[in-house]
């Protein structure tokens, strides 16, 4: 029973990992990225759909995406869901191809990137001691149930704070990288 609660805390704290990871993964740095557009709908037919699945998305130069939309008609749609999108981006076309350029980041933006990287890898450390917090909870009422022993749940409180000290240094070691990405020059 210890270990199905530990396992399933690790699993919770690996996606609270990954959930930030994607989310950093939408954080502009002075590189190109298709994930950039992840968020942003396009409506086709009636449907929102991501830019990725009416078009071809790719990034030919560090600082430059382009659009290919498969429908010559959607190259206005597609514009048009970007401008909405507030991603600071102008779209250009030619009439076959969106072509997105991205303006150097200035050293006062990298600044105010990587605080909202602090913040969210903060939110993400809150997350982790949400979900230590709840497995050692769970662990409390096996003892309290007579399931285990007292010496059982001290040994597994201590596993869970083992697992919990290497999931938050992850959390930093993810933060670290990014924002070492971001001010990047």
């Amino acid at each position: 029973m210890i270990k199905d609660v530990i396992a399933d805390m690790n699993v919770h704290m690996d996606k609270s990992i990954d959930a930030l990871r994607k989310e950093y993964q939408r954080v502009r740095t002075g590189r190109a990225s298709t994930s950039l557009l992840d968020e942003v709908k396009v409506d086709f037919y009636g449907t929102p759909s991501p830019i990725s699945q009416v078009a071809t998305l790719a990034v030919p130069e560090p600082r430059t995406i382009t659009i290919q939309p498969w429908e010559p008609k959607m190259i206005q749609v597609i514009e048009k869901a970007i401008m909405n999108a507030n991603l600071g981006l102008t779209p250009a076309n030619d009439g076959k191809l969106i072509r997105l350029n991205l303006p150097p980041l200035t050293e006062e933006r990298r600044k105010d990137i990587v605080k909202q990287l602090k913040r969210d890898a903060e939110d993400a450390k809150v997350a982790l001691r949400n979900i230590r917090r709840d497995a050692i909870d769970s662990l409390k009422k096996l003892e309290k149930d007579k399931s285990i022993s007292e010496d059982e749940l001290k040994r597994a409180e201590k596993d869970v704070q083992d697992s919990t000290n290497s999931h938050v240094a992850k959390v930093d070691e993810v933060q670290a990288h990014k924002e070492k990405e971001v001010m990047e020059v």
